[in-house]
């Protein structure tokens, strides 16, 4: 009896754990999947590539050609998003985000809207839409109840200092992925990350992750909801390390020429 006792616990802590494993997993659901790394935490300079899986039980299998792309002007730092990084990750010395730093976040972070200058997104397109008219803001006033929120000023009583007016004088806008990073708004922790168009080959951002227009549209024409698609940003060598304990996919290293544009795959 005492047996039978101890196997019923031991076997519904094991079920425990991997279901608590599993909510804290935000890969185990995910089966769209973007890694950009970087050469280190300081550069500006990224890969982009995408991978797919029909579900969680089979391997990552790399989609189309790995393009360029550019993150913060200071590099990445460890930022805020689904897995919470700790003392077992994070080594002491490495930069962790704030706000204005010009770092671009660093960890794994859903991908849930995009937005655009247009009333409606391109035909085909999966993501949530947000319309971006002239009173729509992103709040990085780290004092506003807004702070990390894209608002429209004309809806809510404003109380922020400073904001960004999503609807530019430029194209850099015109299309964007929301990242998810800081979703419970930490003060001062980063906010209004996205995934946008580029000002060119070799220009950074003050934070986001930028890229050619014609690669930002296939990206986000390849994006499903229903696929829960997942971003990890790393510096390479933190993406090695932490790999095989999340189950990502391996890169092969190839040369810095490798990269070249999504085009239309």
């Amino acid at each position: 009896m005492k047996s039978f006792l101890f196997l019923s616990f031991i076997l519904l802590f094991t079920a425990t754990a991997l279901s608590f494993t599993k909510q804290r997993d935000p890969m185990s659901k995910s089966t769209e999947l973007v890694v950009v790394t970087t050469a280190d935490w300081n550069s500006s300079q990224a890969t982009l590539r995408r991978y797919s899986r029909p579900n969680s039980r089979v391997p990552w299998k790399e989609i189309g050609e790995p393009i360029t792309v550019v993150v913060g002007k200071s590099g990445l730092a460890w930022g805020k998003g689904a897995i919470s990084v700790d003392a077992q990750v994070a080594k002491p010395d490495d930069p962790v985000k704030k706000e204005g730093d010009g770092r671009a976040p660093a960890g794994v972070f859903y991908l849930t809207r995009i937005f655009g200058y247009t009333a409606q997104p391109l035909p085909g397109w999966k993501m949530p839409y947000q319309y971006l008219n002239s009173s729509v803001e992103c709040v990085d006033d780290a004092k506003s109840k807004f702070y990390n929120r894209i608002v429209d000023r004309s809806a809510v009583a404003p109380d922020w200092q400073s904001s960004e007016h999503m609807l530019r004088q430029d194209d850099l806008y015109r299309w964007g992925v929301l990242v998810d990073h800081n979703p419970a708004p930490e003060p001062g922790a980063g906010s209004c990350i996205f995934m946008h168009i580029w000002r060119g080959p070799g220009q950074p951002t003050v934070g986001c992750t930028a890229m050619p227009q014609a690669d930002l549209e296939s990206l986000i024409a390849w994006l499903d909801p229903q696929r829960t698609p997942v971003l990890v940003q790393l510096p390479m060598g933190e993406y090695k390390k932490l790999r095989e304990g999340w189950r990502w996919p391996k890169i092969i290293d190839a040369p810095e020429n490798e990269s070249r544009s999504l085009g239309t795959h």
